[in-house]
């Protein structure tokens, strides 16, 4: 199979252990229908130059930032990070994981969501590990510039949480969606918000779609645009802006073709900090509309 920039054989499909459709027990009703013209779906596109930049330029993607966070919580960038060959390489390491044997994936398997690492890899290799760990890195930047961009787009204070948000919680899942027989009927990950502040995710190809509100409640397949990320307005950000801002509902489809694979990097407060409404979004017209929660009460009630 050819994913975006590479190629990727992860795992046992159900065609090579010789199904050729989806086991009963994993056959659900068809959902609404999904838009995948992708040359008919316009996502909102954020370049990271222009708002780097002072003046006019910064001003109007400022602009427009808010509005895609008003309109859908969702957009993609092409920040400066995918252009230094981690993109691909971050890749080919998820999908080595996903290529090792089940009895050394599931040495790490845990509920435990304190763990550092969850059926995952030792990451004894160097190389691993430094791939991952620059990956981190710059999202990390990427994420914490973003936030401040949209706190700052919102018209509170710069410094709004700074603090909080750079030594929050940041928390990745890697996951592997192998080719489906007939992934109409297959059951697959339903729509739903993050928890978080912020997600930003890298995928080798399309299967992330955006619930549209604006469309009887169906699903926008985002293109797979080589070199851009796909970034999700979380509920705390929902929180924060007092509903001015709406978390993005999502889901992952499946496809008879590809093994996808999707990199999600969730990024919010600490576990047992709470997220409230800023202040200055909330006077007699805008009444609070959400009470204050953090991630650890979401977990319990989960």
């Amino acid at each position: 199979m050819s994913g975006a920039g590479g190629s990727f054989t992860t795992g046992n499909t159900a065609q090579e252990m010789g199904f050729d459709h989806v086991p009963e027990c994993y056959v659900v009703s068809p959902s609404k229908t999904s838009s995948s013209d992708a040359d008919g779906v316009r996502v909102p596109t954020v370049d990271m130059s222009r708002l780097r930049r002072n003046g006019e330029e910064r001003s109007v993607t400022i602009k427009e930032l808010g509005e895609a966070c008003r309109c859908r919580g969702f957009f993609q960038v092409r920040p400066w990070v995918v252009n230094h060959g981690i993109r691909q390489s971050i890749l080919e390491a998820a999908a080595g994981f996903f290529n090792l044997p089940a009895k050394e994936k599931l040495k790490f398997k845990s509920s435990d969501v304190y763990k550092p690492v969850r059926y995952s890899t030792s990451l004894k290799d160097g190389v691993d590990k430094k791939r991952w760990g620059k990956y981190c890195a710059e999202v990390r930047k990427l994420t914490l510039e973003l936030m401040g961009t949209m706190i700052e787009s919102l018209a509170i204070s710069p410094n709004h949480l700074s603090q909080k948000l750079e030594h929050g919680m940041k928390v990745m899942a890697v996951n592997c969606y192998p080719p489906c027989p007939e992934p109409d009927t297959a059951l697959w990950l339903p729509p739903h918000s993050d928890y978080s502040c912020l997600t930003i995710i890298l995928q080798n190809s399309t299967g992330l779609e955006i619930l549209d509100v604006d469309n009887d409640g169906n699903g926008i397949v985002v293109p797979e645009i080589r070199g851009m990320l796909q970034v999700h307005v979380g509920d705390h950000f929902e929180v924060l802006s007092n509903g001015i801002y709406k978390s993005a509902v999502h889901s992952a489809t499946l496809n008879s073709e590809m093994t996808r694979i999707s990199i999600a990097s969730l990024h919010s407060l600490g576990m047992d900090d709470k997220m409230k409404a800023a202040e200055e979004l909330v006077d007699e017209q805008n009444p609070r509309r959400y009470r204050e929660s953090s991630f650890s009460e979401s977990s319990l009630k989960d």
